[in-house]
């Protein structure tokens, strides 16, 4: 036999406004984190946007100005004293590396590398390698002291002459600095070769010697 009483049914409390609180703020975390990711992925995966003649089999980016162009002339202040002007080179061929300067220790390595390859250099046809940063000029001269560089070193410091090259494209500062670039400029004035080393979103800080003389031996060849 049944009872005449009513069964009792569970109690089900509703959700506190906290609990629920909790909820939100979580799913919020969640779709923030998706969101903030899906940016870097979207940014990793853009193509560059530093203009020029694109990508090379190389592994580098041809900018403007290019090969049979003139080379724009410029006088900087140079940490030897005085000013150098790139016309002060006519008759020579000069290679130009516009570089990012004191926050890179690599692209010093890379100076000392270029100027312990004199020999290669020369059978290359570099008559004389010039340096472009855009740090103060007493700072980049303490720093050629301390690593007992030699080079011609120049500075350009308002990106006056990097912007003209736009070199500074292809810093990891966006256009507050210069990346890793290389322009040949030959004995009449007009550039040869150029290599835009890295860029977004691969950025290069260093290039082996074998490397720069081999592509600009292709380049040139190509040109």
């Amino acid at each position: 036999m049944t009872s005449g009483k009513k069964p009792r049914l569970p109690v089900v409390s509703p959700p506190s406004k906290k609990a629920g609180g909790r909820k939100v703020t979580r799913a919020m975390i969640v779709v923030y984190v998706l969101l903030i990711g899906g940016l870097f992925v979207a940014l990793a995966l853009r193509p560059s946007s530093t203009g020029g003649g694109g990508a090379t089999a190389g592994g580098y980016t041809v900018g403007t100005p290019g090969p049979g162009v003139k080379a724009p002339n410029f006088s900087l202040p140079s940490t030897a004293g005085g000013t150098v002007q790139l016309s002060d080179y006519r008759g020579k061929s000069v290679l130009l590396f516009f570089h990012e300067g004191l926050g890179c220790q690599p692209c010093w390595d890379n100076i000392r590398d270029l100027e312990n390859a004199k020999s290669k250099m020369k059978s290359a046809g570099i008559d004389k390698l010039v340096t472009i940063t855009s740090n103060p000029l007493n700072l980049i001269a303490q720093k050629m002291n301390d690593e007992k560089l030699t080079s011609v070193a120049l500075a350009d410091s308002d990106l006056k002459i990097s912007n003209i090259y736009q070199t500074s494209k292809y810093g990891m500062a966006g256009h507050l600095s210069n990346g890793h670039s290389f322009v040949l400029v030959g004995p009449t004035g007009l550039i040869e070769w150029r290599a835009d080393y890295g860029g977004a979103p691969n950025y290069t800080m260093y290039v082996p010697v074998d490397k720069i003389l081999s592509d600009l031996k292709a380049g040139r060849k190509g040109a």
